[in-house]
C-alpha cells in the first residue's frame, strides 16, 4: 500500500444517490484543497464551493470540508467533498482531484487503506479497526449493536485489561527466578496461582464472548439434505417467508444449490437448499448432488430431512451424511408432511422433530432447536462481533494459561517454563488488537475492506 503518498477514493456506494462522497488523505492538504477551489479551506466548516474542470466549466457545487490532522479520522490531513450522488459526476470530480494532485502524488487508494492509516497512526487499534469493516456487513440489528461496541473499545478494553493483568503476573514471577531459594513463599504470598486463576476465568468468559460474536458477524451456514421430495425446497420457502425455490411434486426438482439468508432471533441464517440425494443416470442432477455433497461438507448445522412417509427407510442416507460432515457440525433429523398423518402415526414418530412445512406445525420449535444446536445462548447485554482469527488468538492464549498453571503448580525448576506460558499468552492476546501482528498477515486484513474505507 502507498502509505506516504495522498490517497483519494469515493466513500460512498456504487450507483445513483442523492449525495455522493470523495474522501481525501494525506500529509499537508492545504495546497491541494486551496487548488481546487482558489481559496483556503478553515478547518472543519462545512464550506460551500463550486468545482471547475481545466477550462472553467462546472463540474458540481458541492460542500467541503477540510480536517487537519492528527484531528481526523486517518490521522493525517482530511479533505471531504460531500457531491451529489451520479457515478459519472464522481467520476468527474475524482479525475479532476488527481489532476490538481498530481504534483503531491495524488493516488486511488487501495481497500482499506484508509482504515489502515487510522490503524497506524494509532487513533483506532486493529480490532476496532476490524469493527469497522463488520459495522458495514452487518446482517441484523444485534450484529449492529455488537460492532459499534467493539468500535468504540470495549473488546479492546477486554483484551488490554487481561494483558495488563498477565504482564503484572509475569514481572512478579520473572522477578522471583533472581531469588530461587525463595520463590515459592514469595509466590504463594503474592498469591500467583490465585491470580492465574482469575485470568484462566476472565479467559473463558472472553472465550465464550466471542464464540456468540462470531455467529453474529458470520452467520450459520445451515444445509438442508436429504432424499428428493421429502420437502427440503418448501422448507426453505417457510422459512425465508416466500417462495425462493421451486416446489413441484415430481423427485428432483430442485437441482441445483438454492441459497437464502434469514435471521431468526437476530442470528444471520445462511440456509443452502441441496438437490435430493440419491443415485442417479442424469448427468445434470447428478451435478447438482456433487454440490449438495460439497455443501455438506462445509456446513455449521444439517438439517436431515425425511417425510412422515419414508423416514423409517432413510438411515442409510442419514449414516452417510454422518460420515461426511466437518468437526463439530450437528445433525438435525426432522420429519416433515406431519399434516399427511394420521394422528396415531404421529404418536408413533412422537421421539422425532415433527414439522409441515405446508401448515407451518413445529416450526417455531424447529427454530428454536436450530438455535440451540450452534450454541446460540440468545441476545446478551455488551455483546460484541468476532472473527476466527480473534477466537484462534483467544484459544492459543487459554491454552498457554492452562500450560502455564501445570508449570506453576510443579514449584522448583518450573518458573522459567511458567513465565515462558504467560509470555505467550500474551503475545497471543496482543495480536488482536494488532500489537504484535506480523505486516503481511496486516496486510491481509484490511485487503478485504471496501474501497473507500
Amino acid at each position: 500500500m502507498t502509505r506516504k503518498l495522498p490517497i483519494i477514493a469515493v466513500a460512498t456506494a456504487p450507483g445513483k444517490a442523492g449525495v455522493g462522497v470523495i474522501r481525501i488523505s494525506g500529509q499537508n492538504l492545504g495546497a491541494l484543497s486551496t487548488a481546487l477551489f482558489q481559496k483556503k479551506l478553515s478547518p472543519r466548516q462545512a464550506h460551500l464551493q463550486t468545482l471547475c474542470d481545466e477550462h472553467g466549466q462546472v463540474i458540481d457545487q458541492l460542500i467541503a470540508i477540510y480536517f487537519i490532522g492528527p484531528a481526523s479520522f486517518t490521522g493525517e490531513d482530511v479533505l471531504e467533498l460531500q457531491c451529489h450522488g451520479g457515478p459519472q459526476l464522481l467520476e468527474l470530480v475524482m479525475k479532476r482531484c488527481l489532476e490538481l494532485g498530481k504534483a503531491e502524488g495524488l493516488v486511488i487508494a487501495e481497500p482499506g487503506e484508509f482504515t489502515l492509516r487510522a490503524y497506524l497512526n494509532n487513533k483506532i487499534d486493529l480490532a476496532q479497526a476490524e469493527a469497522i469493516a463488520d459495522l458495514i456487513d452487518a446482517q441484523s440489528e444485534a450484529a449492529v449493536l455488537g460492532a459499534a461496541r467493539s468500535l468504540q473499545g470495549a473488546f479492546s478494553d477486554d483484551i488490554n485489561s487481561l494483558i495488563e493483568e498477565i504482564t503484572q503476573l509475569r514481572i512478579l514471577v520473572e522477578s522471583t527466578l533472581d531469588f530461587p531459594e525463595e520463590e515459592i513463599e514469595f509466590l504463594e504470598s503474592a498469591q500467583a496461582r490465585q491470580r492465574l486463576a482469575a485470568v484462566k476465568e476472565k479467559l473463558q468468559t472472553l472465550l465464550a464472548g466471542a464464540k456468540q460474536g462470531k455467529i453474529l458477524r458470520d452467520g450459520i451456514q445451515l444445509v438442508l439434505a436429504g432424499a428428493p421430495n421429502v420437502g427440503k425446497s418448501s422448507l426453505l420457502n417457510r422459512l425465508a417467508g416466500e417462495e425462493v425455490a421451486i416446489v413441484t411434486p415430481i423427485a428432483g426438482t430442485t437441482r441445483d444449490r438454492v441459497k437464502e439468508s434469514i435471521t431468526i432471533d437476530g442470528v444471520p441464517m445462511h440456509i443452502i437448499d441441496t438437490a435430493g440425494l440419491r443415485d442417479t443416470t442424469d448427468v445434470v442432477e447428478a451435478k447438482g448432488i456433487e454440490r449438495s455433497w460439497d455443501s455438506i461438507r462445509l456446513a455449521d448445522l444439517v438439517i436431515f430431512l425425511t417425510d412422515a412417509q419414508s423416514a423409517s427407510r432413510q438411515d442409510d442416507l442419514k449414516a452417510q451424511i454422518l460420515k461426511e460432515l466437518p468437526p463439530k457440525c450437528a445433525v438435525l433429523e426432522i420429519v416433515n408432511k406431519v399434516d399427511l398423518l394420521q394422528e396415531s402415526s404421529e404418536t408413533a414418530l412422537s421421539e422425532a422433530l415433527l414439522v409441515s412445512a405446508k401448515t407451518g406445525f413445529g416450526i417455531d420449535q424447529l427454530k428454536q432447536k436450530i438455535l440451540e444446536l450452534v450454541g446460540w445462548a440468545g441476545a446478551q447485554e455488551g455483546a460484541i462481533l468476532a472473527r476466527r482469527r480473534h477466537l484462534d488468538c483467544i484459544q492459543r492464549a487459554a491454552e498457554h494459561i492452562e500450560k502455564s498453571e501445570q508449570f506453576a503448580a510443579n514449584g522448583n525448576n518450573s518458573l522459567e517454563l511458567f513465565a515462558e506460558e504467560l509470555s505467550l499468552a500474551q503475545k497471543h492476546l496482543g495480536e488482536i488488537t494488532g500489537k504484535l501482528l506480523p505486516d503481511d498477515l496486516l496486510g491481509k486484513i484490511f485487503s478485504q475492506f471496501c474501497i473507500g474505507k
